[in-house]
């Protein structure tokens, strides 16, 4: 059985985090079993490094960047973080289940997920507010996540998101920038709703892991989520209803 380790949440029955996202995503699409552990925000590094796991990357000063997701692989040892390495390693150990990366797509597709954050850069201001709302960390949680990501901004969380015009104006640039990912996908919508057409793969689930942070820490009510969901003729909606039946959390 695979260990997936994800971030805790307080008052939800859901996850949240993009990142993790991908991994329950890649795990549930091709079957394999496994349980989640879940590990509160503060304790991600001293977690990793307790239990042997290794960084997913080197912090600027070269030291050692401990994220999930991670995985320990109870067959045959491996541990492991960051949601592209797990599923290079998912694919090459249960090479009998439905391929994240279908004919030979892997060098484009791993090229997809920074191409596709490149033009999220507008979203940080409509959702970073959101969680720290009280309803995603406990007051330790928060604390941690405020200490990390305010210092960029220079201002609290609460501050960053616009108003007025502003907002207007943001909303819309948000709107345009993720009409370019749409655009890429449009290249094959007369033959499903995946970008690939009838073929889901790991672009779609990285794709799908924005989407369902967003609606998670917006509310699936809510006025934001419901104007995405109509975003370039729907686009967004079909797909998450296409890979909606890999959302399953064990």
């Amino acid at each position: 059985m695979i260990i997936f380790y994800d971030i805790a949440s307080i008052g939800l029955e859901t996850t949240w985090s993009p990142s993790t996202w991908k991994t329950r995503y890649s795990l549930n699409f091709k079957g394999i079993t496994y349980r989640t552990e879940w590990i509160e925000y503060p304790d991600i590094e001293a977690h990793a490094i307790e239990h042997e796991i290794p960084p997913s990357s080197r912090k600027p000063d070269g030291k050692p960047h401990y994220t999930l997701p991670a995985i320990y692989d109870e067959s045959t040892g491996a541990k492991l973080s960051d949601s592209l390495v797990i599923a290079d390693y998912l694919e090459k150990t249960y090479p009998d289940t439905p391929s994240l990366f279908p004919n030979n797509t892997r060098a484009l597709q791993g090229a997809f997920d920074p191409a596709a954050l490149a033009n999220m850069g507008a979203v940080a201001q409509f959702s970073l507010p959101y969680l720290v709302s009280g309803k995603f960390f406990t007051q330790r949680g928060e604390k941690h996540y405020r200490a990390l990501r305010e210092p960029a901004f220079r201002k609290r969380l609460e501050d960053i998101l616009p108003t007025g015009e502003a907002r207007i104006r943001e909303w819309e640039r948000f709107r345009n920038d993720v009409g370019n990912i749409a655009a890429w996908y449009d290249k094959t919508r007369d033959k499903g709703p995946f970008l690939l057409g009838e073929t889901p793969s790991w672009a779609d689930f990285v794709v799908g892991s924005y989407l369902v942070w967003l609606r998670v820490i917006w509310g699936a009510e809510s006025e934001e989520w419901k104007d995405v969901e109509v975003w370039h003729n729907g686009r967004w909606k079909n797909l998450f209803i296409a890979i909606k039946k890999y959302e399953k959390i064990v």
